[in-house]
């Protein structure tokens, strides 16, 4: 059986699962600044990476997050238009950690430190568009399905 496995490809503005040997594409939103690793870049860091937490299990979809945790509201338009340019982390979460010291890990280039995730965000945010603040965007059903599909420790490759 072949283990789960995320590429993420900034260009393509794409993420590939390679569960089980089936390869599944789906459409993301990476960093509007591009890609990099320092901390307060608001870039999507590079390099090799692991899943070290999964944050939401069970809860509805369109829930908001606020420091990892549920806010207590769900996503909604009206929401949203009482919040505007609030950068929305919605339904589930999986939270990233470098494996490269010095590239992705540790010091002022550390991917957990800058929180960096794979979250949902409103489906009308558009995909294949790098617009984020550094964390890997998905419509709400496709990060359900993919928070199901891999365990804690799942590796995840970022790259051009």
């Amino acid at each position: 059986m072949t283990p789960e496995r995320i590429e993420i490809n900034l260009t393509r503005q794409c993420l590939w699962l390679n569960a089980s040997g089936e390869i599944r594409q789906i459409p993301v939103s990476t960093a509007r600044n591009g890609a990099g690793e320092m901390l307060g870049s608001e870039c999507t860091p590079r390099g090799e990476h692991l899943i070290r937490a999964k944050i939401g299990a069970g809860l509805p979809l369109n829930t908001v997050f606020v420091g990892r945790r549920p806010s207590g509201e769900r996503y909604t338009p009206a929401l949203a238009a009482q919040h505007p340019g609030r950068d929305w982390i919605l339904t589930r979460i999986l939270w990233l950690s470098g494996l490269e010291p010095g590239r992705n890990r540790l010091g002022n280039v550390d991917t957990m430190r800058r929180y960096i995730y794979i979250h949902g965000c409103p489906d009308d945010v558009p995909m294949g568009v790098a617009a984020s603040h550094g964390c890997i965007r998905m419509r709400n059903a496709d990060i359900l399905a993919l928070f199901d599909r891999v365990a804690i420790g799942t590796r995840v490759s970022i790259g051009e």
